[in-house]
């Protein structure tokens, strides 16, 4: 066993932020963050500040990487791995944008709008692909 095995997890949160596609076609598009740091594509996400419960720093943390505001749905799940050798769990929900508007910073500099069969490719860890998946099931777009 790993040290990271006996070690108190990383607790983070975060949502699969989606929207109605501006086109009027009907369709949703996924909100995904590029962050320079790890030069990936991602769902938005974040550790808890100390005191802070999990919803609250997923919207915080999708305010804080996307610029937009948005109304919290169900639960998706909360996914388990290694990160910089310590445990990671990071607890998602779907959420539908509402306003708002990107600003790059230090921790994203890209946000991307995508329809689900192009955001799927562009994720760079298949964990998101999953987190996808349940998105789409959870809007019975499966």
């Amino acid at each position: 066993m790993t040290r990271a095995c006996f070690e108190s997890p990383v607790r983070a949160a975060g949502c699969v932020l989606w929207r109605r596609s501006p086109s009027g076609a009907g369709g949703i598009e996924i909100c995904l963050v590029h962050r320079p740091k790890y030069d990936d594509w991602s769902h938005p996400k974040g550790k808890l500040k100390r005191g802070e419960s999990l919803l609250p720093a997923a919207l915080r943390e999708v305010l804080e990487e996307t610029g937009h505001h948005c109304a919290p749905g169900p639960l998706l799940d909360t996914v388990r791995y290694e990160a910089q050798g310590r445990p990671k769990e990071v607890t998602y929900w779907a959420a539908e944008a509402s306003t708002g508007t990107f600003t790059p910073n230090d921790e994203v500099d890209e946000v991307r709008w995508l329809p689900p069969p192009a955001a799927r490719p562009r994720l760079t860890q298949p964990r998101d692909r999953l987190l996808l998946d349940a998105l789409l099931a959870s809007l019975h777009l499966t």
